[in-house]
């Protein structure tokens, strides 16, 4: 067995880490953190839920971020210091536990790698995905079902909480379709190059003639949308004209120039109210009104955009991006990036990682401009 070069494979280990670090942009990670906790600290932070969330959300990825660097950082030094030990007494056992430690933090950098090519607009979102039944009558439906139990295990073994949030069962068995989302940072960017056409052939247990039965389901991934309950308007956006009500009154509702109209200028969206008796009144009962309808507006053109990163996907012949092969041999294979592997029960039990890493890497490489 020949010896490892340790001097050469830290160098080597350095290099990629240094890497990585000028990629992640580490002054930036402290000064997100700095600004966040700062944030985090103000004494009504949580008279807003929904924002304190957001604050603590994004201030707790940021230092589990940096936290995860300054983990491999230390365990680099580590494993120098183990080398150097181990040279200086001869120790073979401490050396082969110093070549496993080698190959760990390999791994742990290649996964570091990988986050930081999701750096996508949408990428450090968490994610709504939707599974569909294609071509394939009952095995498609039972296929689709296979899928959504793979990603929930994935999910399951990364300790993420997978919320499904509908399901439409077939008549005979499987499912039609299944929804479920995982609001988790960066979940989109990792998932999102499952979307498309998985295709299954095996032999169908729902042929009572035992033959081979090719079927097809389609996975779309789209982003969670950052909503929230109310909608700010800055004055600036609104005009607001002042008239005298009309109609039936009493009083002073129609003797005096109480009546609101509110124009929000930027969509041309107008809300008229004249119900209230003071102009006080009416403005504040327009503003509701005026915000609950921009909210609407904003949730209609969050929709129309998830309908964007879903796309249109067939879920038939010609649009695989990956087969899982039962019969006559064992093989899931992705047609993007060639990634293979022999144990299907595996990957059918959530062991994907290496098709994501691998489908990330293979996006990366055809965002990059050609020369």
């Amino acid at each position: 067995m020949a010896k490892t070069d340790f001097p050469a494979e830290i160098r080597s280990l350095r290099s990629t880490f240094s890497a990585i670090e000028d990629v992640s942009d580490v002054a930036q990670i402290k000064a997100d953190i700095a600004v966040l906790s700062e944030e985090a600290g103000v004494p009504d932070l949580w008279d807003d839920p929904a924002s304190a969330q957001i604050v603590t959300s994004k201030l707790s990825h940021r230092q589990s971020e940096l936290e995860r660097l300054n983990k491999i950082r230390t365990r680099i030094e580590d494993l120098e210091v183990l080398v150097e030990l181990a040279e200086m007494e001869n120790d073979d056992e401490t050396l082969a536990e110093a070549d496993k430690e080698l190959i760990s933090i390999r791994k742990a950098l290649a996964e570091l790698e990988i986050v930081t090519l999701l750096n996508g607009e949408f990428d450090s979102r968490g994610a709504v995905v939707t599974i569909r039944s294609g071509a394939g009558g009952v095995d498609a439906a039972d296929f689709a079902e296979m899928l959504l139990r793979m990603y929930l295990r994935w999910a399951e073994k990364h300790g993420y909480k997978a919320t499904v949030m509908d399901t439409s069962y077939a008549e005979e068995a499987g499912l039609k379709s299944a929804t479920f989302e995982i609001d988790v940072p960066y979940v989109f960017g990792t998932l999102s190059v499952e979307a498309g056409t998985h295709r299954l052939v095996r032999i169908s247990p729902f042929d009572n003639q035992g033959r081979r039965q090719t079927s097809f389901a389609a996975v779309e991934v789209v982003p969670l949308i950052e909503q929230t309950d109310t909608i700010e308007i800055p004055e600036s956006e609104l005009r607001v004209d002042v008239f005298r009500s009309s109609g039936p009154g009493g009083q002073s509702v129609n003797t005096t120039d109480s009546a609101v109209r509110m124009t929000h200028i930027p969509t041309g969206t107008v809300v008229s109210m004249q119900n209230e008796k003071s102009q006080i009144q009416n403005r504040a009962a327009a503003l509701r009104v005026m915000q609950s309808r921009l909210l609407l507006l904003k949730k209609e053109a969050e929709s129309a955009q998830k309908k964007e990163f879903a796309g249109d996907v067939k879920a038939s012949w010609g649009d695989q991006m990956r087969s899982y092969v039962l019969n006559p041999y064992q093989m899931v294979k992705d047609l993007r990036t060639d990634h293979e592997v022999g144990n299907t029960q595996a990957v059918l039990d959530g062991e994907i990682d290496d098709f994501i890493n691998a489908g990330i890497r293979w996006r990366a490489g055809n965002r990059r401009p050609s020369n």
